[in-house]
């Protein structure tokens, strides 16, 4: 039998960016709205999201993001369509996990598998994984060795927003060492070793 209903309306941006603000976060996660990058598409509205930052407005030690909705009626050809999110998430680590050579496969599937979850459709997804080793000299000596993880990604969402910043959500806590069901677990603190 075909189907003779009209095709959905297209999503105005407004709309989107009401989804996105109305979207409710665990309590773990502190997210406000930034100024949006201009220049990029006509239209764009941005957060960032911090994991029980000390100073509200201030990165966190635990972990942070961003998440920046686009919207470009011309549809450039990256996109495939007139929508694009870029995603941004960082969390310091062990410096032994920071070593870990499937790092940053997992830290890609994490966003795929919270997008999935969430049922959050999307096309043309790209990114990148990086994972940062750091040790300390001289005055900085004592802060010992480090380690942080960084996602960088951006896809072209379908249908309505709230799932897909609710992957990011995900996406941040879960670098941060919160996954899905940990609100309230307390943090250790940023995971830096120290050296004796």
């Amino acid at each position: 039998m075909a189907d003779h209903r009209l095709p959905a309306a297209p999503l105005s941006f407004a709309h989107a960016s009401d989804e996105v603000r109305r979207t409710a976060f665990r309590d773990d996660l502190v997210v406000r709205q930034i100024p949006a990058p201009t220049g990029i598409a006509p239209e764009a509205f941005a957060l960032a999201g911090d994991i029980r930052p000390e100073v509200e407005g201030d990165d966190s030690p635990y972990g942070t993001g961003r998440f920046i909705l686009l919207h470009d009626p011309a549809e450039p050809a990256a996109w495939n369509g007139s929508w694009r999110i870029v995603c941004f998430a960082q969390a310091p680590l062990e410096s032994e996990i920071g070593t870990d050579p499937l790092l940053a496969d997992v830290a890609w599937s994490w966003l795929i598998d919270a997008l999935d979850s969430r049922g959050a459709a999307y096309h043309s997804a790209s990114g990148t994984a990086t994972k940062t080793l750091s040790k300390g000299f001289g005055s900085l000596a004592e802060e010992g060795d480090g380690a942080q993880i960084e996602l960088r990604a951006s896809w072209s969402p379908s249908g309505s927003m709230t799932g897909h910043v609710e992957a990011w959500a995900e996406l941040v806590c879960m670098l941060g060492g919160l996954p899905p069901g940990s609100e309230g677990i307390a943090l250790l603190g940023p995971q830096r070793a120290t050296r004796d």
